[in-house]
């Protein structure tokens, strides 16, 4: 069978019962025809076998009374013909039943006519939203749209983590039609996709893709009379300002997932998700490498040469006192250990201390004579010979 045409059929009919019947008049009934028309008895007869085929199908959802409550209520909601699941959800005309049921338990589990396997469940998968490639996705809950936005923090703020406002435009179910598409807030079952959102489209050796509906737009439904704030679309654009939470340690250019925080979805979905793309201002005296923090220090020519302790600002927190080497050369690093960024694991990164020796513009008559005898007591040593040395190797 058809699954886009089985809410069009009338099971109490093909059983030739009324709507109300009890389900011992039900199975007396089908087990009647199903004895009349069954092909064992009719070999040969194609009309005799497909009758068989419809009363079987009658009897799997009016036997249930699952089944049959949902198709009652399915009919009385939809009307004739008013819901159809999406193309690929039915069985092919595949359908299960028992002997044993026909024939009062006798040759229980056999499969009649040799070609009625596949189960009613699959043809009626769309109906019963149990799943299958036709269910029908009309009546399911739609996920909100992701949304991307900015940030700019500066950079105390993305070493340490801040909560900033974030105004966010989106499209959400519009609220004069409640998200309906229509005026009235009673829209129609789109005649293309009958309700699924979707259309069929081959795509060469006995496949078929799905791509959304061109005239309902994938939403499954057409308003009967456009909504005047959607035009239709059951959409509308939002405006919010909300309060976000930008994690401790977050750097420049990076891109960040907050569940939940996007777009609201349609009929009782889930939101999207919304993704912050940071922008990192600059600061005047720290620089950043990875997890750790970077800072250049000047020092004096005597601390350099002599060492002693030099006191070195951190970010946000107490200055840290390094202790310097004697002998030290400038551009040596030195690190002061959790004075950087934070990590993921809520650890920190290392504060990187840059030596640079500061060479005084302007001195005292004491200093200069001070440098001067120094000059003379360094007179035999020089500093270039090994790179004469090594550049006249080469």
């Amino acid at each position: 069978m058809s699954t886009k045409d089985f809410i069009e059929k009338d099971y109490y009919k093909v059983l030739g019962v009324p709507k109300d019947a009890t389900e011992a008049e039900i199975k007396k009934a089908y087990r009647k025809l199903a004895r009349e028309f069954h092909p064992d008895a009719n070999k040969g007869n194609a009309k005799a076998e497909e009758r068989f085929k419809e009363i079987s199908e009658a009897n799997d959802i009016l036997g249930d009374p699952k089944k049959r409550k949902e198709y009652d209520e399915a009919r009385a909601l939809f009307g004739n013909g008013g819901f159809r699941p999406g193309p690929g959800g039915g069985g092919g005309g595949s359908f299960n039943f028992d002997l044993g049921d026909l024939f009062g338990g006798q040759a229980g589990g056999q499969q009649a006519g040799g070609g009625f396997g596949g189960g009613i469940g699959d043809v009626f998968g769309g109906l019963f939203n149990r799943g299958g490639a036709g269910a029908g996705t009309r009546t399911q809950p739609r996920r909100g749209q992701d949304i991307e936005s900015e940030v700019t923090l500066s950079f105390t703020e993305a070493i340490e983590g801040a909560t900033v406002p974030l105004r966010m435009s989106s499209q959400a179910p519009c609220k004069a039609c409640s998200g309906t598409g229509d005026k009235n807030g009673t829209p129609r079952v789109c005649p293309t996709c009958v309700g699924t959102g979707q259309v069929a489209r081959g795509s060469g050796g006995g496949f078929s893709l799905t791509d959304p509906c061109p005239d309902c737009k994938g939403r499954g439904l057409i308003a009967e009379e456009a909504c005047e704030i959607c035009k239709g679309s059951g959409r509308a654009k939002s405006s919010k300002t909300m309060q976000v939470r930008i994690p401790a340690g977050v750097s420049d250019g990076q891109r960040i997932r907050l569940r939940g925080k996007g777009a609201p979805g349609e009929r009782g979905g889930p939101a999207g998700d919304l993704y912050v793309v940071v922008h990192v201002g600059s600061h005047p005296v720290f620089g950043r490498k990875e997890d750790n923090l970077t800072v250049t220090v000047p020092v004096t020519f005597t601390e350099a040469a002599l060492g002693g302790e030099v006191r070195v600002p951190t970010l946000g927190g107490p200055p840290v006192t390094l202790k310097l080497p004697a002998g030290t050369p400038n551009g040596r690093t030195m690190r002061a250990r959790g004075k950087g960024a934070v990590r993921k694991d809520g650890s920190r990164g290392d504060l990187l201390v840059t030596v640079e020796v500061s060479v005084p513009t302007d001195l005292s008559g004491k200093a200069r004579d001070a440098l001067e005898a120094y000059r003379e007591a360094t007179a035999e040593e020089d500093p270039r010979a090994e790179l004469f040395q090594a550049a006249k190797g080469a």
